[in-house]
């Protein structure tokens, strides 16, 4: 059994490539006048939660790479490093992006953790690095472990998990548009994830990939960014705040006041945390369903089109 096994730091390495793109961006915006916008405070909020990100990793990190030495310690299995291995540990981990991100939209315990990356109203390279701070009390990381059972050496499994944030930067851009159609078929694009981000009824909850979005086509989660309907990027109810701790944190206060309400059942207040984001013991909130309900009751033409399948008749 291999335990001494490293692989670089992917995403620090990536640092400087990072920051090369976002001023060609910004050059490109201001020469054009097309691609998106900036706003000074947004992107400067952006960068202090990706600082934040590297900070809680640095304090946060050993517990799950304690985690993940733990069973590679009890596993049996094996497979080494050559690079079909790495290529295939790529793939499945993608394959755990994808659902460990779309427990971050259905679960508000973990959305609690992912709301501040969709917090922004902008759409540019800066909205990649507004990233968690509390990852690590979600607990995610066991959807791991079935990697590291399997025989992927957890230093592999993370590396992948580097080369795939390293990935998911450029497409945070308005000034790509569309791609070639085959890539547009396999792989998760500016436009894909462009659609992600929408608060629209039509674009909430799809587009989970990481890099393959074949995904969402698989599991049937896959909305494409229509010309007809422009993104509105941000949250169903916006912040309307700068101040990263509150945006770090606000989800988290408000999961707690929920569950403290006077007079819940158990259960009621065990739905407050692990239901989807908006469920209410009163119904007074709308999850995604109604939402998209509320849309077509007042757009009916929409029934039938791309994020409104399930509710034709």
């Amino acid at each position: 059994m291999t335990a001494n096994i490293t692989f670089p730091d992917v995403v620090s390495w990536a640092v400087p490539l990072f920051i090369a793109a976002i001023l060609a961006e910004l050059f490109w915006i201001h020469a054009t006048g097309r691609g998106g916008r900036y706003e000074t405070r947004d992107a400067f909020t952006s960068l202090i939660m990706g600082a934040g990100n590297i900070a809680s990793g640095i304090l946060l990190g050993f517990i799950a790479y304690g985690f993940f030495m733990v069973l590679w310690q009890i596993t049996p299995l094996d497979l080494g490093t050559s690079w079909m291995v790495i290529a295939i540990c790529f793939v499945l981990d993608d394959l755990r992006y994808y659902w460990v991100h779309r427990f971050g939209h259905r679960i508000r315990w973990v959305w609690a953790s992912h709301v501040n990356h969709h917090s922004s109203q902008h759409y540019n390279l800066t909205t990649a690095l507004r990233q968690t701070w509390t990852g690590y009390f979600t607990f995610m990381m066991v959807v791991r472990a079935p990697l590291i059972l399997l025989g992927f050496h957890p230093a592999m499994v993370l590396f992948c998990g580097g080369l795939n944030l390293i990935y998911q930067f450029w497409i945070h851009t308005e000034a790509i548009n569309r791609l070639p159609r085959w890539f547009e078929a396999v792989m998760n694009t500016p436009s894909h994830h462009r659609a992600h981000h929408g608060r629209n009824a039509r674009y909430l909850d799809c587009n989970y990939a990481g890099v393959f979005i074949i995904w969402d086509r698989i599991f049937g989660t896959f909305v494409p960014e229509l010309d007809s309907e422009k993104v509105d990027y941000g949250l169903v109810h916006n912040l309307a705040t700068f101040n990263p701790i509150r945006i770090a944190f606000h989800e988290w206060v408000a999961i707690f006041r929920d569950m403290a309400q006077p007079g819940l059942t158990l259960r009621q207040r065990l739905m407050y945390a692990v239901a989807p984001p908006g469920w209410s013991h009163d119904g007074s909130r709308d999850m995604t369903p109604v939402l998209k309900a509320k849309h077509l009751a007042r757009h009916p033409e929409d029934r039938g089109t791309p994020g409104f399948e399930e509710t034709a008749p």
